[in-house]
């Protein structure tokens, strides 16, 4: 099982990851807040020769459910841009969070436009790595909170070269049980190919994507080291900067 993290250094995101004592590392590449196209990571070579793991995420504005032109066509546009630039890093996916409708829309326009994306991409010869959808956290709205909204999700892109990213603090904060999280997705999307592992800061149900370090939130530690025995799947912590070395050798030592 590979344990990494994501690094907040993208400059030099493998040496960061070195330090960590990761094996395996997340990154963006570029604003996580803006629309900028991803252009040669500067250290490109070094990333794809190295023994250490890539997984690029997404960009948060991105997203491909909602039913506002002005901000679904820019996300399906990104979505081909940053899959692009993480098959030159060498990346084995490209996490895209589920994204949302608005108020009040029906939830099965997002789901469409969830499979427009797929069959659109499709026809110019697909991704160029696999998209990994994330569970979020919040919203009465979103495609990927809660477990029966994924089933829905995945019966319609499922037969796509998509796959699945359980973030263990969103589960908890959109009010899923992670004592038999792992089965239940798995049942609902047949994979899971990334656990994003992160505590909370906030209680079961609150809704709020706020991470804390593995032992220090509101959920049991054993309980996150039972998901990643369970979904026997790389692991990405996103916890706190200061001790992501200290997370990573506390899983290291428990899951042997």
């Amino acid at each position: 099982m590979r344990i990494g993290a994501h690094v907040r250094q993208d400059d030099d995101p493998i040496g960061c990851g070195e330090r960590y004592g990761a094996d395996l590392v997340q990154l963006f590449l570029g604003d996580p807040q803006g629309w900028t196209r991803p252009g040669a990571h500067p250290r490109q070579e070094q990333i794809r020769a190295s023994d250490v793991a890539v997984v690029v995420h997404a960009p948060y504005v991105i997203n491909v459910a909602s039913t506002n032109n002005r901000l679904r066509m820019p996300s399906r546009k990104a979505v081909a841009e940053h899959a692009e630039a993480a098959a030159r890093l060498g990346a084995f996916g490209l996490v895209v969070h589920g994204g949302h409708v608005r108020s009040g829309e029906e939830v099965a326009a997002g789901v469409e436009n969830w499979r427009k994306l797929f069959e659109r991409q499709e026809d110019k010869g697909g991704f160029a790595v696999p998209v990994l959808i994330e569970n979020t956290a919040g919203g009465d709205f979103a495609m990927a909170r809660h477990v029966a909204a994924i089933a829905r999700l995945w019966d319609a892109v499922g037969d796509y070269d998509v796959g699945f990213c359980l973030d263990t603090c969103h589960a908890w904060a959109g009010g899923e049980d992670l004592v038999d999280v792992v089965e239940r997705v798995r049942a609902a999307t047949g994979r899971i190919d990334l656990v994003h592992l992160n505590n909370s800061r906030d209680g079961f149900g609150s809704g709020r994507d706020r991470h804390a370090g593995i032992t220090s939130g509101t959920i049991d530690p054993d309980l996150l080291v039972a998901v990643c025995r369970a979904a026997d799947a790389p692991v990405v912590l996103e916890t706190p900067a200061a001790g992501i070395a200290d997370d990573i050798a506390y899983l290291r030592e428990l899951l042997g």
